[in-house]
């Protein structure tokens, strides 16, 4: 992998934070290194000025440096906060032995919420600057695994937006059960926000055809399976929405039926690497906007997991 716009290299972690301060940046995984995630927790433990840390973790692997520098960092006196999921399938040996470890540095360990898997990727890093406490965010599509980040498609977003890290905020003190917010200033939130989020994004696009305004919907995912997102996309086909969706797996939505979804082709993208990435564009009448995030389009995801689509505002 080379290395994205921002380069961590050889940088302090002032350096490093200042560089988040000025812009977003979004890495493309394997085709960009995931050093520099690695690099932003590293700094947890180095930095004083940092306050906590708090993750989810769904599949780290069995020897993860992203582990070795939370342990670090709890270590050092920092407030470490880490939801591991138990129930991430072929990964629960491994989650439980990373759980006790971190339970045995003071770590404060969060083992999921009631009745829903958290497959959301989050970090959230809060630091004391001079102008006050300040929240820097990394959100990705694929988990934080090294190994993995070099054979699947994944996007990782790192930020220091004010009202992202206000949401961010709000998602950990839902998992740890502070707080039941369903309203979020940009973030979608299964189970809280998420379908009704995408719905009202569809149906804008349906009344930007219907004005006589562009539209489009374009979905990367790896499975299209939920009835209700299905027949939304079928309405929006019905007013001449045309639609470009890119389905790794599953997919029941049938494209191509004249009257019902004769603006909609769907494709799978097969290669040298596993497609993992979920992204979501609406065409939005000329102004576009795009999501990316953890969620497929099937029931479990939009009902019962945690997951999150953030946006990517910073399109320069």
């Amino acid at each position: 992998p080379f290395y994205p716009p921002v380069i961590f290299d050889g940088l302090s972690a002032e350096q490093i934070f200042e560089r988040i301060r000025q812009r977003d940046y979004l890495l493309h995984h394997p085709y960009q290194s995931f050093y520099p995630v690695e690099a932003l927790i590293k700094t947890v433990a180095e930095d004083p000025q940092v306050l906590a840390v708090k993750m989810t973790l769904y599949r780290v692997g069995s020897n993860s440096p992203v582990i070795e520098h939370l342990i670090n960092a709890a270590e050092s006196g920092k407030q470490v906060t880490v939801l591991v999921e138990l129930k991430a399938r072929f990964d629960e040996r491994n989650n439980i032995v990373w759980a006790r470890r971190l339970e045995s540095v003071g770590a404060h360990v969060i083992y999921g919420v009631v009745n829903l898997k958290t497959h959301s990727k989050i970090c959230l890093i809060v630091r004391q600057e001079a102008d006050g406490i300040r929240r820097y965010m990394h959100l990705g599509t694929g988990n934080y695994n090294p190994s993995t980040s070099k054979i699947y498609t994944d996007f990782g977003l790192l930020t220091s937006n004010l009202e992202i890290g206000e949401d961010a905020t709000h998602v950990f003190n839902y998992l740890t059960g502070y707080s039941n917010k369903r309203e979020f200033n940009h973030l979608l939130v299964a189970p809280l926000s998420l379908r009704s989020g995408l719905e009202q994004l569809i149906d804008r696009e349906i009344e930007h055809a219907r004005r006589g305004r562009s539209s489009g919907i374009i979905f990367k995912v790896n499975s299209l399976a939920d009835p209700k997102i299905i027949n939304k996309l079928y309405e929006a086909s019905c007013v001449g929405v045309f639609q470009e969706l890119i389905v790794r797996g599953i997919c029941c939505l049938i494209p191509g039926c004249k009257g019902v979804s004769d603006k909609i082709r769907v494709r799978s993208i097969i290669g040298r690497f596993l497609e993992h990435s979920r992204i979501f564009y609406f065409e939005n009448g000329g102004n576009p906007e795009i999501y990316c995030g953890s969620a497929d389009l099937m029931e479990r995801n939009l009902i019962r997991r945690v997951e999150i689509l953030f946006p990517i505002l910073d399109l320069n």
